[in-house]
């Protein structure tokens, strides 16, 4: 299962040149997961990978850049003839806020269904949660970690076979989970299974001073992708704003012991290069990525998560022609 993120706008507060306010797409399987929805955010779309029928957004918190790209994309969903629902899901007060922005997008082809989550509530999809926690940002803001299921244990065909399993369809039901019968005895999935694996988890904390919450949440997470406003120069002003500097994000990940962290939500003052040294001082693996960057996630024993351009994903995942 392909599991990856897409980064559509990296800027802090103010668009630059370069970079778009806060977005990012992640991509596991056929499913497709926005995470703040900043100015702009369908023409990065459009720009990369197109607009897909995106099922699921998750909103962090409630400031401007985080969110001015929905009516616009909302918008557009409905000239295009959208009929699947769109659920949206955010703080408490996401509610109201939609109701404003009514009066912008007004009436839409397609339902959407408002989802206000509380720190520790979880959105349950098919083979992964997407769980909701508090962080620091001076407003209700949250957090939000990518968890998959356990996965079933490494089959062991050799041991299938002393047991008395023909290989073919009972290997596969034992893989499944179903006991078979061979031999007369009945053979269980534990008896030719190894240990269930666990399977990857993607941190995305929104903007947020640094907090023991995300140490916690993002423990040996596969990818912490943090806010990393500001240098260490500027400490006390990401103190009274309620960002993070990228010496503080890499202390998180540090603590947490992730296997690499992606610092976003840059002031236009900086350029990336000093922010990433800073960070890789105190953590090595850390990058900053610009918009339009690929992280690939792949499970632990296939490897570390792989930054790339997109263009650079595109040939890594093109189908090979016989």
């Amino acid at each position: 299962m392909d599991l990856s993120v897409l980064f559509l706008g990296t800027a802090g507060s103010m668009p630059t040149v370069q970079r778009a306010p806060a977005s990012l797409l992640i991509r596991r399987g056929g499913d497709r997961l926005l995470i703040d929805c900043g100015e702009g955010t369908q023409r990065q779309l459009l720009r990369s990978v197109g607009l897909p029928d995106i099922e699921h957004v998750f909103l962090t918190h409630f400031h401007a850049d985080h969110f001015l790209g929905l009516p616009g994309m909302l918008k557009t969903f409905t000239l295009r003839g959208r009929a699947v629902p769109l659920d949206i899901h955010g703080p408490r007060g996401l509610r109201a806020l939609m109701t404003d922005l009514r009066r912008i997008y007004g009436k839409l082809s397609y339902d959407v269904r408002l989802i206000e989550l509380a720190p520790n509530e979880a959105v349950e999809l098919d083979g992964y949660r997407v769980g909701a926690y508090a962080v620091e940002h001076g407003t209700e803001a949250l957090g939000y970690a990518l968890v998959e299921d356990e996965r079933p244990g490494r089959f062991d065909p050799a041991r299938a076979s002393e047991l008395g399993v023909e290989p073919g369809p009972q290997f596969g039901l034992l893989q499944r989970g179903q006991a078979v019968e061979a031999n007369g005895r009945t053979v269980h999935p534990h008896d030719v299974m190894g240990e269930a694996r666990p399977g990857r988890k993607i941190v995305v904390t929104g903007d947020t001073l640094p907090c023991d919450s995300t140490v916690a949440i993002a423990h040996e997470a596969e990818l912490l992708v943090h806010d990393g406003t500001f240098a260490e120069d500027e400490v006390e002003r990401a103190r009274q704003t309620g960002h993070a500097t990228a010496r503080q994000a890499a202390e998180v990940a540090r603590a947490a012991e992730v296997s690499m962290l992606a610092l976003t939500h840059l002031s236009s003052r900086y350029f990336a290069p000093v922010i990433e040294k800073e960070a890789r001082e105190v953590f090595e693996p850390t990058i900053v990525p610009r918009d339009f960057d690929v992280i690939e996630v792949p499970y632990p024993e296939r490897g570390e998560p792989v930054a790339m351009s997109l263009r650079e994903h595109r040939e890594r995942t093109r189908p090979t022609r016989c």
